[in-house]
């Protein structure tokens, strides 16, 4: 995965058509991308970030205490033609971290300003109808999955980040497999230590084979009930 000098995670837009490495998706000119270990393209999905969201740059205290509260974080960079570099435009943190964050930030009305602007930024985003079928179908697809986590996982995949699994064509015709992976990604984050994995330095292909069992009793069990833990 794409790291900086400081062994940070780097997600890039690129500047030309671009094809996932991994699922072998077109994901077209300005995409989100990271590198795999051989510097090839992956998608936010195959690169396990798409259950992050992104934090603009511009906000000193509020990037600060996300990043603190995020587990796992990328930084979000973008090519300068006229400067002849990279140059950084925010970061993708775990949504409950911004959450924590914009709370402790919104101490005064000016934050709290920044804190309701970027909540209806974020609410934007988000095609609503298209959120609502979406976890409809996750629901249809996976009757068992805890109330109200077909919403998350819909909200996550359909963020309108280019790469994410719910903004491909398969998923807007709300396809089982395009489900499948949405609701395997998101087991994968909040039912497992995969990300834990991650931050212990184990490379995301060894994280995935030791969490594989795990993320696959889960999916049973919410595709065919059985008991919860």
């Amino acid at each position: 995965m794409g790291k900086s000098k400081n062994n940070d995670i780097v997600v890039f837009f690129s500047n030309r058509n671009s094809t996932c490495g991994e699922c072998k998706q077109e994901l077209g000119r300005s995409a989100w991308i990271t590198l795999d270990h051989k510097r090839n393209a992956l998608c936010l999905n195959c690169g396990d970030l798409d259950h992050l969201v992104f934090l603009p740059s511009g906000d000193a205290a509020l990037t600060r205490r996300s990043r603190k509260y995020s587990g796992l974080s990328a930084v979000v960079v973008k090519w300068s033609r006229a400067r002849k570099r990279y140059e950084r435009q925010g970061l993708l943190v775990e949504d409950e971290a911004l959450e924590r964050a914009e709370k402790e930030c919104a101490a005064d009305e000016d934050a709290r300003k920044l804190a309701r602007a970027r909540a209806a930024a974020r609410r934007d985003e988000l095609d609503l109808e298209y959120i609502r079928s979406f976890a409809g179908r996750v629901r249809e697809v996976y009757p068992d999955c805890p109330t109200g986590r077909e919403r998350r996982i819909a909200e996550h995949a359909c963020r309108k980040y280019s790469g994410r699994v719910g903004r491909s064509a398969a998923a807007k015709t709300l396809d089982r497999e395009a489900v499948r992976l949405a609701v395997t990604a998101h087991v994968r984050h909040a039912e497992t230590n995969y990300d834990d994995l991650l931050l212990n330095g184990i490379e995301r292909w060894e994280a995935r084979d030791k969490v594989y069992s795990d993320v696959s009793q889960v999916l049973d069990r919410w595709e065919h009930g059985g008991p919860q833990d």
